[in-house]
């Protein structure tokens, strides 16, 4: 089986996640911490920005493609509703890989806890996001 995706979806997802890291690690919002507690400082020059873009755009449609296919083998195995197994399904591939993977890295590179903890919630969030985009979404026939 092959499992049936909205591409459509998949780009809005994918466009989700820029949303919420522009707005999670603003000043504003996260940013000076993630800075201070990272120990990152601003080049003050704008083009330094780009290829962190260009390949968070890039891993961005690869989660929300991943995200898509998984919610649709999930939701044909199971049954029951398409958005539903969307958000457990981006849930649990979050906390399997994302979070596990994130506090192991972190803590055999002695990052701060906090920092740690900062960049889990954020990418619980994006998924959470990018699955509600694609769980309202299915590809068409699919439900």
């Amino acid at each position: 089986m092959v499992p049936e995706i909205n591409y459509w979806a998949v780009l809005l997802a994918t466009l989700s996640s820029m949303v919420v890291g522009s707005i999670w690690y603003t000043p504003k919002v996260f940013g000076n911490y993630w800075m201070k507690t990272a120990k990152i400082t601003p080049s003050g020059n704008s083009k330094d920005a780009i290829w962190p873009i260009i390949v968070t755009v890039i891993v961005s449609f690869v989660t929300a493609w991943v995200l898509s296919g998984a919610a649709f083998i999930a939701w044909d195995f199971y049954g029951g509703s398409f958005l539903f197994n969307t958000i457990f399904t981006g849930i649990i591939l979050w906390a399997g890989f994302t979070a596990a993977r994130f506090i192991t890295h972190d803590a055999f590179d002695g990052r701060p806890t906090g920092l740690t903890v900062l960049n889990i919630a954020h990418e619980l969030v994006t998924i959470v996001i990018m699955s509600l985009i694609i769980g309202v979404w299915p590809p068409a026939g699919s439900v």
